[in-house]
């Protein structure tokens, strides 16, 4: 459960945006700061507003980085050598990952989409991913994860910059607010540990837009009710996302690379030295309470412990994603893109209503198709801790629905463990002859090969395939994908998890769930057969036994 501290891990030590995602604006339209979050109580032992390095006016983000360095002197250092800097994984599974090296089904690549996607990098101008940003000198953005002004934003295609005065016309943010000026002393001087807004801005918009990519990362999560996440509350535990996404040398835990699915049984004590949060860590591998139960109370959640070995946490305890008025996208067909209207010009359509009433995009020229969910019930799968990737070099079967990453693990293995995922399912490019995956120019408004400036995907393609350095036959054509996201946010009340009968019914969760069986969830098969034929000879035991007693009755009356 690396997954409870899973895709939060992009949660740790993120990048920090406008504090809601919304724009608010003056009285004559000029855009401006949010208002800062509810403050969530974090000890510190110095107050920056009172350091001398840090009353005077800065130019930019790296001038204070520099400041911050002349405190913080190991600081940058050790970001260098975190994933949210380097952006670069080496897999337990051997494969090298990260946002850097993998294709996905949204967004599909970095590579030749700089700066647009590095808006979202842990640094300043990272625009270029033939090279490391270490070997490009990218200075680390202390801000992003440690201002509290709630004012701290970057541009939506600014390779990691902050908006400063004066601010184009036009200019977007990453949540896709118009960007206001940045005060970089006043967030110089307000640091502290990361909010949830620090984290929330980047991977709560991951994708393109608000709770897009992940599922059970939204907008929601910046103050949540009980009824949408029980921890991330403040109604509830008020956790932060580094409560469970702990860190060490700004290595934040969690990866929805290489996922834990549990801990060693001497660290699930409280207080207990862990690398990572899993559920057990808190709530051990017997979290239903037998000593304070009785009766029906009792079996109940001793059978509910029994689940624990094969069961994750999470399948029982977020019956449903993208809840709270949020929806997430779960079909992307970019193979439509490209359509242009009677003018000759893009357009959009928005033919999907929220549960909020917002309209949301089902077909644009640039990106093609949509569909969308909310509430989602999770797709179940067997699954170990490991994810395979499938990269621009591996050959795929187009005849069938390519997977982005493989989920490893197997029932009976001793190991894997039925866990909730979101399955994204998409259409993107491929090479016909070589049968591998393509990468694409999508972004750039001064090149003549991206594909929403020009709309050709040959040369979209071609640049995408020359930037990531990959071959290419020069030929391509799309192929259905999908795309599996880890669930493990959104926790909900004890007492809406998932019942009994969810599960145990003949159209139950997981009827379609290879190696479990679940009583009552096939009726028609062997062992439901078998049990009719049980039951029906126990029901003519009884009528049979009662029968004699009254015709026994009947005899000795007579």
């Amino acid at each position: 459960m690396r997954v409870f501290a899973g895709i939060a891990l992009a949660m740790g030590l993120t990048l920090g945006l406008a504090t809601s995602g919304a724009m608010a604006e003056s009285a004559g339209g000029t855009p401006h700061a949010p208002e800062a979050p509810p403050p969530i109580p974090v000890s510190s032992t110095a107050d920056h507003s009172e350091f001398e390095a840090l009353k005077r006016a800065f130019a930019s983000g790296p001038e204070v980085t520099e400041a911050c360095l002349s405190c913080h002197n190991e600081a940058d250092d050790q970001l260098a050598h975190s994933l949210h800097f380097k952006w670069d994984y080496e897999s337990t599974t051997g494969q090298a990952l990260g946002k850097s090296n993998v294709i996905n089904a949204f967004c599909g690549n970095v590579a030749s989409n700089e700066p647009r996607c590095t808006s979202c990098h842990a640094g300043y101008g990272w625009d270029d991913m033939s090279a490391d940003p270490a070997s490009m000198e990218v200075q680390p953005d202390c801000l992003v994860c440690h201002d509290r002004s709630g004012q701290y934003t970057k541009t939506a295609t600014g390779a990691g910059h902050p908006p400063l005065d004066p601010v184009k016309p036009g200019t977007k943010t990453i949540t896709g607010a118009l960007a206001w000026a940045v005060d970089l002393t006043e967030a110089a001087q307000s640091v502290g540990m990361p909010g949830r807004d620090n984290c929330g801005n980047c991977h709560f918009y991951g994708g393109g837009g608000d709770n897009v990519k992940h599922g059970d990362l939204s907008s929601v999560l910046y103050a949540p009710s009980e009824e949408i996440d029980v921890h991330m509350s403040p109604d509830g535990e008020n956790f932060t996302c580094s409560t469970c996404h702990v860190e060490e040398d700004h290595n934040w835990a969690g990866s929805r690379y290489d996922v834990d699915m549990s801990i060693p049984e001497e660290a699930q004590a409280p207080g207990a030295h862990r690398v990572t949060a899993t559920c057990e860590s808190c709530h051990s591998e017997r979290p239903h309470p037998l000593e304070i139960a009785s009766g029906p109370e009792f079996i109940r959640n001793l059978k509910l412990n029994d689940h624990t070995d094969k069961l994750a946490c999470q399948s029982c305890h977020i019956p449903e994603f993208a809840r709270g008025g949020v929806p997430t996208k779960t079909v992307w067909d970019w193979s439509t893109a490209g359509q242009m209207n009677a003018e000759g010009k893009p357009y959009s359509e928005d033919n999907w209503v929220s549960s909020t009433g917002k309209a949301m995009h089902t077909y644009m020229s640039t990106k093609g198709n949509f569909e969308y969910g909310e509430d989602v019930v999770p797709h179940y799968a067997w699954f170990n801790g490991s994810i395979t990737y499938t990269l621009g070099d591996e050959t795929i079967d187009p005849s069938q629905t390519v997977e982005i990453n493989r989920l490893g693990g197997e029932p009976g293995d001793g190991v894997s463990k039925i866990w909730p995922f979101k399955r994204m399912e998409g259409r993107q490019g491929y090479d016909v002859n070589l049968n591998r995956l393509t990468y694409s120019n999508v972004w750039g408004p001064t090149t003549d090969t991206a594909f929403w400036k020009n709309f050709d995907w040959s040369k979209a393609i071609e640049a995408g395939m020359e930037a990531a350095g990959a071959e290419y036959s020069g030929e391509f054509d799309f192929v259905d994908t999908y795309m599996y996201w880890p669930i493990t946010h959104m926790v909900a009340p004890a007492e809406q998890a998932v019942e009994c009968a969810d599960c145990h019914a003949e159209d139950g969760r997981m009827a379609e769930l290879a190696g479990i069986y679940l009583p009552g969830s096939n009726p028609n098969g062997m062992v439901g057969i078998i049990g009719k034929v049980i039951l029906a000879l126990a029901l003519l035991g009884v009528i049979g036994h009662g029968l004699l007693r009254v015709l026994g009755r009947k005899s000795k009356e007579g």
